[in-house]
């Protein structure tokens, strides 16, 4: 039985796998920064960008939860699939996920995380390729 509405689990789910894609972030900067990368700050950059803006939406995503009462808990784990408890108005409810298609969410929302942290750069590309063009020509 359903008690949550579609709203309640629509940000109680994205809080969730949001809250991953940030930990995936925390990981990968680690793994960049002791890394032998030639130039390594533009991709510790990006990682600071995204995980600036998944930071802000999970923010605005906690109060919203908070507001509603809704509170998500990881019940169990194997090696297919990670239950979570879902708590809201005095219920519960436990939903199970299959662990490949939590890691395809993670990877949407990192996509998604890096499409707007680029947003901005995409303006400044344009300037330099204008610049670039200029001195070539």
């Amino acid at each position: 039985m359903r008690n949550l509405k579609q709203n309640e689990l629509d940000i109680a789910t994205r809080y969730l796998f949001l809250s991953m894609a940030i930990v995936v972030i925390k990981q990968d900067r680690k793994h960049f920064d002791i890394g032998k990368f030639k130039i390594k700050e533009p991709y510790l950059e990006l990682l600071g960008k995204m995980e600036l803006e998944a930071r802000k939406e999970r923010k605005e995503l906690k109060h919203q939860m908070d507001r509603l009462n809704i509170h998500v808990v990881e019940s169990g784990r194997n090696d297919s699939f990670t239950s979570f408890l879902f708590l809201a108005h005095g219920y519960e409810e436990k939903r199970n996920y299959f662990n490949p298609a939590i890691r395809k969410k993670v990877e949407m929302i990192l996509f998604e995380l890096m499409r707007k942290s680029q947003q901005p750069a995409q303006k400044y590309r344009k300037k330099a390729t204008t610049i670039a063009d200029d001195l070539q020509g």
